[in-house]
């Protein structure tokens, strides 16, 4: 009878041969991701690891091949690229969701550096953390397999080698997040692939939320408000064109308090296409009303929140 720890010696040389093959690098060098394949001809990937329409991918073979992003959504970090596969057998998706200590593989090829694979377990389930743009990313499987930087993106699968999650990002103190590989996941993946990518109200801004806002104001001698503070402010956004500064706090959006950034996406997202949203600012000391318009279907899913 094997001990155990020749079993997982097995199990992960199985995990590295069957399925190595289907884990690609993003990019070159470490600064990039990793993507799986998902289909002939698809590579499932994080929406923050492809800034333009064309990557570069390397496969296990150190094959490298240029596609396309044909899908992207940057608030739910997912992107599908679609290149020529060559073959390549996909993996497959787990039919049961990923359980509380479970035993996981992360698998990744950073920046086509070549093929890594870490053992871990499922730590929780049903996680949040905030997408690229700020905004909440729920459901997500918190897990301890170790990353390497450019390792988002790559698959994260079951002791049998099944699809469970799409790794996104570090948590810290040694646990990771993933996206969970389920039947939404699933239907949001064809839908990138079909080149059907989320159009959300694009305002153009990078936050400071709530807590350091205050301790901003504080620190420059201005009396504290709950709000979020404008960091940065995109070049020919709505928020650009409405005057919006960075420095601002936004106290209020279409007349209901803003104290967090989930305030004020709530008020974003629930506009309809050419609306306008009513805000109000504070400018050092100075309260300001601002109307932020919308284009008519001119939602986009580059650069700021």
């Amino acid at each position: 009878m094997p001990g155990v720890l020749e079993e997982l010696e097995n199990a992960t040389i199985g995990i590295a041969e069957r399925h190595g093959g289907a884990v690609v690098g993003i990019g070159h060098g470490w600064g990039q991701g990793s993507g799986v394949v998902v289909a002939d001809g698809v590579v499932l990937t994080n929406a923050h690891n492809v800034s333009d329409p064309g990557v570069t991918l390397i496969f296990a073979d150190g094959r490298s091949v240029d596609g396309q992003v044909s899908g992207h959504d940057i608030d739910g970090d997912l992107a599908t690229i679609a290149v020529d596969t060559a073959g390549v057998t996909p993996v497959e998706w787990a039919e049961a969701p990923a359980r509380i200590g479970a035993a996981v593989f992360a698998l990744a090829n950073p920046g086509g550096r070549g093929l890594r694979v870490t053992l871990g377990s499922v730590a929780s389930v049903g996680r949040t953390f905030r997408g690229p743009r700020g905004r909440r990313v729920t459901g997500t499987i918190e897990h301890t397999a170790p990353m390497v930087k450019g390792s988002s993106g790559g698959p994260l699968v079951d002791s049998s080698g099944r699809l469970v999650g799409l790794n996104t990002n570090r948590l810290g103190e040694g646990f990771y997040a993933a996206l969970p590989a389920d039947e939404d996941l699933r239907r949001r993946v064809d839908a990138l692939s079909r080149g059907e990518s989320p159009a959300r109200p694009h305002l153009g801004v990078g936050l400071v939320p709530g807590r350091a806002a205050r301790q901003i104001r504080r620190a420059a001698g201005l009396p504290d408000r709950d709000g979020v503070l404008i960091q940065e402010v995109e070049d020919a956004s709505p928020a650009a064109n409405a005057g919006l500064r960075r420095g601002d706090l936004i106290v209020d959006a279409s007349g209901s308090p803003v104290a967090s950034i989930d305030d004020l996406y709530q008020a974003v997202d629930g506009l309809g296409a050419g609306e306008s949203l009513a805000l109000t600012v504070v400018r050092g000391a100075e309260e300001l009303s601002v109307s932020v318009t919308f284009a008519a279907g001119g939602a986009r899913e580059e650069g700021t929140a």
